[in-house]
């Protein structure tokens, strides 16, 4: 019994000395933010809802990093965020002070883009997500499409950029539904999509994020002089505001389960719809600060109160839940992705 109680005790001090070096490794990742900058760096474009987001928490974010250190934004566009992603993986400094703003897309262009990347989203470390995304399609009011039921049987001439939501979504769903988006590829990002749409150059576009969208183009959507429709969500629920308002799921198009599981595992990435990551050299002290630090201020009051004047919306994913979905996806059938690299192929 003697032995058993030793035992117990060392167990115990063995216990105490883990805890004691993980606080000591916490505090030491708290100290080494003293003094310096940490850069989040946007995949998209300056005015764009990406960069949008990352100007809310660039605010509010020093309040809760230990050694209150300086916020700096700075925009690498390109590739659906890849650019940003692939700089973030194998330039930027390993330590915690450069965190990607990335396209919820980018975590899945290796899987099932066909982008050139070299970035393993795998093995990335991911911080947060600022908001579960819902994706939305819409049209110009002047445009021969009214309905997305009449984009199976006429052409909607809709702005895309380069390997983003706004071309991979619309090219998923004619290869899997069948509708006759025609894409004009090349915007840099959301911001040059909108002016495109309001200079009648294109007549809509499909992959747009809802909580961004409405805020960035408020003047196109309630009102008398509202110039655009909303088409259709891309969503495996919907938003709650969108689905009350009768605004159709192009998820209730699906006619086979193929279809619907297609769908499902594309759409996954409007979870991490925001995400912001790590390379995965990142002491995991200092992603632990990071993480804490991010899900604080992305719940924090005062960041939630600019956020509805901004009519933004803030439904955070913790790091480790959109690290699992990741694994998740990553874990997908391997026919359910060669079907969807397929449909992606084109574009």
């Amino acid at each position: 019994m003697r032995n058993w109680g030793l035992a117990h005790g060392v167990i115990a001090a063995l216990a105490g000395l883990a805890c004691g070096s993980a606080a000591q490794a916490q505090e030491a990742a708290g100290n080494f933010y003293a003094g310096k900058n940490i850069t989040l760096l946007v995949g998209s474009t300056p005015g764009g809802g990406y960069d949008t987001y990352a100007r809310l928490i660039q605010r509010h974010l020093p309040r809760h990093m230990p050694g209150n250190p300086g916020i700096i934004v700075s925009n690498m566009p390109g590739a659906g965020s890849n650019i940003a992603a692939n700089y973030i993986y194998n330039v930027a400094p390993k330590d915690g002070t450069f965190v990607g703003a990335l396209y919820g897309g980018a975590p899945l262009e290796p899987l099932i883009g066909s982008a050139p990347v070299k970035h393993d989203p795998s093995k990335s470390q991911y911080i947060v997500s600022a908001n579960n995304d819902v994706y939305v399609c819409v049209a110009r009011k002047d445009a021969a499409v009214t309905s997305f039921e009449q984009v199976f049987e006429k052409e909607l001439l809709a702005g895309a950029g380069n390997s983003s939501s706004t071309s991979d979504f619309p090219a998923v769903l004619n290869a899997v539904l069948g509708t006759k988006f025609k894409l004009v590829v090349g915007y840099p990002g959301s911001r040059e999509i909108g002016l495109a749409i309001d200079k009648n150059e294109v007549s809509g576009a499909c992959g747009l994020a809802w909580p961004s969208v409405s805020v960035t183009n408020s003047g196109w959507f309630g009102g008398p002089n509202s110039t655009m429709r909303l088409l259709a969500q891309t969503h495996a629920r919907g938003h709650a505001d969108l689905n009350a308002q009768g605004i159709p799921n192009v998820m209730s198009f699906a006619k086979t389960d193929e279809q619907r599981a297609m769908l499902e595992l594309f759409f996954s990435q409007e979870v991490f719809g925001r995400p912001y990551v790590v390379a995965p050299e990142v002491p995991a002290e200092r992603v632990a600060v990071l993480r804490k630090a991010f899900l604080e201020t992305l719940r924090d009051p005062e960041l939630l109160a600019d956020a509805k004047k901004a009519a933004l919306e803030v439904d955070p994913v913790p790091g480790d839940e959109v690290e699992k979905l990741v694994a998740k996806v990553y874990a997908a059938p391997p026919g359910i992705v060669a079907r969807i690299k397929k449909a992606l192929a084109p574009n």
